[in-house]
């Protein structure tokens, strides 16, 4: 099966996951303690295994290259920890006389905070042909500019009350993020041979762990029994979710393929979907954290909930246009390095 087949495949479990999620659960009961353990097996297990994952499947070389891209990694660090937030509070500006739901607005606000994801961007890169390497690697280094920068901008744009345990983060970080990555490399070096023999699924391991973090998530916020969803703002979110979702996608097309950009097609792809690809993974815990005992937190984390799945429906449905492209570009990049025949006098 190939990525995008996978990714539509996904994208279709993923829509039966959420309606048997909202639909399964009774008002107040949330999913801590049942079957899935999601306070063990989500928060330390299912990150650690995407980045044990991804360690393992990357070839070594390609991420030693992307630690020297440093232009790739400013503009896409850059445009989500700075631009982004900013743009969103202004647009938030305007919606704020609207008679939208004032906390779904708040929640748009943290979608903005968030760091690159964890997985979605680094599998719809790889499905295009982009620079997976970079993909990896803007994950793995925004996520810990994230621990310090995603709380201090929800601060800046929401306020709260709680006080902010960095170390805390920092070291769950590490634990979940870094070290299975670096255990993945270490683990790929002895097993090189049978692992480029085989080709073990990768993508669509780190898919279902995906499916089962969305799923707990889910859970955990619409059990909550004082959760108050008008279906005007629902649908308006939504709405504004995939607008934003496609108005920076262009934008960041646009700015990484200037006549005077040194960025390979492959460059711009990673750019493209790190730049506005949001961790669900990172968020949620980070939003449980900062606003602790907020009565609406349940409603702030609806917009971070509904954009991972859109952003994976957006991407795997551009995915053939950008292959397209990808593919015209790279074609035309070798036609004009060709030497040209001396011409007969």
């Amino acid at each position: 099966m190939g990525l995008l087949e996978r990714l539509r495949k996904e994208w279709f479990i993923l829509g039966i996951v959420l309606v048997i999620a909202v639909a399964r659960l009774e008002p107040g009961v949330g999913v801590k303690g049942g079957p899935l353990k999601p306070e063990i097996t989500i928060t330390y297990i299912a990150v650690s295994a995407i980045f044990f994952n991804s360690g393992l499947s990357l070839k070594t070389e390609e991420l030693t290259s992307a630690l020297m891209h440093v232009k790739l990694h400013l503009f896409v660090q850059i445009f989500t920890l700075v631009f982004f937030p900013t743009a969103i509070w202004v647009f938030l500006q305007l919606l704020s006389i609207t008679p939208i739901n004032e906390w779904l607005l708040k929640g748009l606000q943290t979608v903005g905070c968030m760091p690159p994801p964890v997985s979605s961007a680094v599998i719809l890169t790889k499905a295009v042909g982009g620079n997976e390497a970079a993909a990896i690697f803007n994950s793995a280094f925004g996520s810990f500019l994230g621990i310090v920068i995603t709380p201090l901008l929800l601060l800046l744009f929401l306020g709260s009350s709680s006080s902010v345990p960095f170390t805390s983060i920092f070291s769950q970080l590490f634990m979940t993020v870094v070290v299975p990555l670096i255990i993945g490399q270490i683990v790929r070096r002895y097993l090189k041979d049978w692992l480029e023999r085989k080709k073990p699924p990768f993508g669509a391991i780190s898919s279902c762990v995906l499916l089962m973090i969305i799923y707990t998530t889910f859970c955990d916020t619409f059990a909550n029994p004082n959760i108050d969803l008008d279906k005007f703002s629902l649908i308006i979110i939504v709405f504004i979710i995939f607008s934003v979702q496609m108005s920076f996608m262009f934008l960041t097309f646009l700015f990484s393929t200037r006549n005077n950009s040194t960025f390979t097609p492959a460059d711009t792809v990673a750019i493209v979907f790190c730049s506005t690809h949001k961790s669900l993974t990172l968020g949620i815990p980070m939003l449980k954290i900062v606003f602790a005992g907020y009565e609406h937190l349940s409603l702030i984390s609806v917009p971070l909930l509904i954009y991972h799945p859109a952003q994976i429906l957006l991407g795997s449905l551009l995915v053939p246009t950008i292959k397209s492209w990808v593919v015209s570009r790279q074609k035309a990049l070798k036609l004009t390095r060709q030497p040209k025949a001396p011409v007969k006098v």
